[in-house]
């Protein structure tokens, strides 16, 4: 089994944060393949059922960003999960928003998600970098991730977690440069981003 782990805040008044990015591709990939219900566990809200010809747990902490990693550790113990089927979806600051990168273990780059998951359960887990784009300022980053997505970005966000959900199979298998290419390829066809910009970095 793996575990698809979505990272962000719960509660209502976070629901469009972009520090939420992970617990909306998340959901995308449960709608889009008809895994539910929802239901409370592991210190959040979890879910189970096929993706493609893998087995998943998705799970949303229901802690706060910097706890994540106590979900992931009760799930993963439970199932007894090793950490290489764990995948992380998260914001990334560092990438343009509406970019995505896939990458296995490396730096946190700040994110308390990420640092709570590695004290955890080690730092070998896979992770989706979803792009949000950087305010240009270190001192406005919280501000700026936990306020909603403007409306203006709307367009592109829908786009990557759909083209994230169509192509969740490819990444559930292993084939995690080819998943990449194949959201990037996407959202070039959809008008957000340029070709230039392809290729799988680890």
């Amino acid at each position: 089994m793996l575990l698809l782990v979505g990272l962000g805040n719960p509660g209502a008044r976070y629901v469009g944060n972009r520090h939420n990015a992970g617990f909306m591709a998340v959901q995308a990939i449960a709608k889009r393949h008809g895994i539910g219900p929802w239901r409370r566990r592991f210190a959040g809200l979890a879910c189970e059922g096929p993706v493609g010809a893998v087995r998943a747990l998705l799970l949303l902490p229901g802690t706060f960003m910097n706890e994540s990693g106590r979900a992931v550790a009760e799930a993963t113990r439970f199932y007894k999960i090793p950490v290489g089927d764990v995948i992380v979806f998260h914001d990334e600051i560092d990438l343009s928003p509406g970019k995505l990168r896939v990458k296995t273990g490396g730096g946190i780059a700040g994110h308390n998600g990420l640092r709570s998951i590695s004290e955890h359960i080690g730092n070998d887990y896979r992770r989706v970098r979803i792009g949000v784009g950087h305010p240009g300022d270190k001192d406005l980053v919280q501000a700026y991730v936990l306020n909603d997505f403007a409306k203006s970005e709307r367009p592109w966000v829908e786009a990557l977690l759909g083209s994230i959900a169509d192509n969740v199979e490819l990444l559930t298998c292993g084939a995690d440069a080819t998943f990449q290419n194949k959201v990037h390829l996407a959202m070039v066809a959809g008008g957000f981003g340029k070709t230039s910009d392809g290729g799988a970095t680890n």
